[in-house]
């Protein structure tokens, strides 16, 4: 039993769950417009998830405890070592627009963790994006659907269209939500200077928010040109089942309610979608 929950552990710790909820959000992407499954692309993305969640989440315990580092810390760096290499090898085979996006991506996910941002933008002497007054989620929101969206799209040398734009928008709203479980469990702990959602407005309104967001993520999906069965059905589901993580969300949740269940949900679209198709 404390083997099964050292792996776990490990498996939400080392990002491999939340890399799994964007390359299931990707892939999604490619069913939704009837793409061929593209290995480099997910693939990369996977690799590419794990490796910049983990330079941010431990960069700075690295930074000041390199001497003295848990053995925790030490095998997720090597697993996060062999997670770049593969993420290199599989960008190699991408497309050289696809290339220059993630360039473009790979600058903010720097700028989100490394402090180099001047300090005029801050409340506070930290100088990196997530720093930033209110911004992080956003920021992360933003990357989310470029990458599960644009990045698939591009690669697949599909030219941009009134869908892919409704998509792009209908995935920012989504990854929004699933956002709002996080900052509401990060009350207890976030910094007053975070000027976070729920911070701001309170728990109350953060739902309804979030409410409203899904309303705008289902309604998107009849506005489209194309308009299948299978997109609408697994839109509805979703949407049902992410309404009921948030409305259930609180301070005092469940260790692994977000980390695990809320950042399962676009594991469980992915597997919605491969049954109805």
């Amino acid at each position: 039993m404390k083997l099964l929950k050292s792996v776990f552990n490990f498996y939400i710790n080392s990002s491999i769950h939340v890399a799994l909820a964007v390359y299931a959000m990707t892939w999604v992407t490619l069913i939704s417009f009837d793409l061929p499954y593209d290995e480099n692309a997910l693939y990369f993305i996977f690799f590419a998830t794990i490796t910049a969640y983990n330079f941010i989440k431990y960069f700075g315990l690295a930074k000041f405890h390199h001497r003295s580092l848990a053995n925790w810390l030490r095998v997720i760096q090597l697993f996060s070592a062999v997670a770049f290499v593969l993420m290199c090898y599989y960008l190699l085979q991408l497309s050289l627009r696809t290339i220059t996006l993630i360039g473009f991506l790979a600058i903010a996910t720097f700028l989100y963790a490394i402090p180099l941002i001047p300090k005029r933008y801050f409340f506070d002497e930290q100088q990196n994006l997530r720093e930033i007054s209110g911004a992080k989620i956003y920021i992360i929101a933003l990357v989310w659907c470029f990458v599960s969206v644009l990045l698939p799209i591009m690669n697949a040398g599909i030219e941009l269209s009134a869908d892919i734009s409704i998509t792009l928008f209908q995935r920012y709203c989504y990854v929004l939500v699933l956002m709002l479980p996080f900052e509401i469990r990060d009350l207890n702990y976030d910094s007053l200077k975070l000027a976070t959602i729920p911070q701001k407005i309170g728990i109350k309104k953060t739902k309804i928010i979030g409410v409203l967001l899904l309303m705008v993520f289902m309604m998107l999906e009849f506005f489209k040109d194309e308009i299948n069965d299978t997109s609408v059905i697994s839109t509805l589901i979703i949407t049902f089942v992410t309404l009921l993580f948030l409305i259930f969300s609180s301070k005092k949740q469940h260790k692994y309610y977000s980390a695990f269940w809320v950042e399962a949900l676009p594991i469980f679209w992915l597997i919605i979608l491969l049954l109805l198709t």
